[in-house]
């Protein structure tokens, strides 16, 4: 039905009503809009009425990976290196990642940097980078955090969500959003499931979902480095 609604030419949106993540990949290319509403409750109308006329800008992300097809399955974004070959001639990338999600405005994510680039392994460092308003409608955007230890004694997933900030602002506006980086957000679990934090390099990545990511490398070193 929605196929047949779109070959009329008229500005549709598709607004989902479900308990699970469904796989449209036939649906996403001709729909100018979806509106994932999950179970809204005895409010669903108020609440989709407000976003559809522009009450209310949406600033909410997928708190899940969206498979194209069942072929995808499990899929989710924080695999191991080597989880995710696929089938010949297709792809592994999902529909929607983690952490994505639109709104009415957008925003640009620049000058990633770090108060210091080598830390001990009981060290604290401060990532920041600056989040701007890009579009025409003041908007909120939730900025996010990923870790990624490039070599450890156990493998790790290529990338996990270790924080995330929800900012408002105006066209415009540019702010900077900050997370501090610990032995909290850096450590695991291990072989002897003890949680460690390795010396080495990692990877931070912050951006608006899980797959459009801005990147600095950190040095955990075991002797003390001077900053550079």
């Amino acid at each position: 039905m929605a196929l047949q609604i779109a070959t009329t030419g008229k500005p549709i949106v598709l607004v989902l009503i479900n308990g699970r993540p469904q796989s449209i990949p036939n649906l996403v290319p001709k729909m100018p809009a979806i509106l994932e509403g999950w179970y809204l409750g005895q409010e669903t109308g108020t609440a989709v009425a407000d976003v559809l006329f522009g009450d209310v800008n949406p600033g909410g992300k997928l708190p899940v990976t969206v498979a194209r097809d069942v072929g995808q399955l499990p899929v989710f974004y924080n695999h191991k290196p080597a989880a995710r070959r696929g089938y010949v001639l297709d792809t592994i990338a999902p529909l929607f990642p983690f952490g994505f999600g639109l709104s009415y405005t957008t925003f640009t994510y620049s000058n990633l940097r770090l108060t210091a680039n080598h830390i001990l392994p009981t060290g604290r460092t401060r990532v920041s980078v600056d989040v701007q308003n890009t579009g025409k409608r003041t908007g909120d955007e939730v900025v996010q955090l990923y870790i990624r230890d490039e070599v450890s004694a156990a493998t790790r997933p290529v990338k996990e969500l270790r924080g995330f900030q929800r900012v408002a602002l105006v066209p415009g506006e540019t702010r900077t959003v900050s997370f501090d980086v610990s032995p909290d957000q850096l450590s695991y679990h291990g072989p002897d499931m003890k949680r460690v934090v390795e010396p080495g390099e990692f990877t931070l990545l912050l951006g608006g979902n899980s797959v459009d990511l801005q990147s600095i490398a950190l040095i955990v070193d075991s002797k003390r480095t001077a900053k550079r």
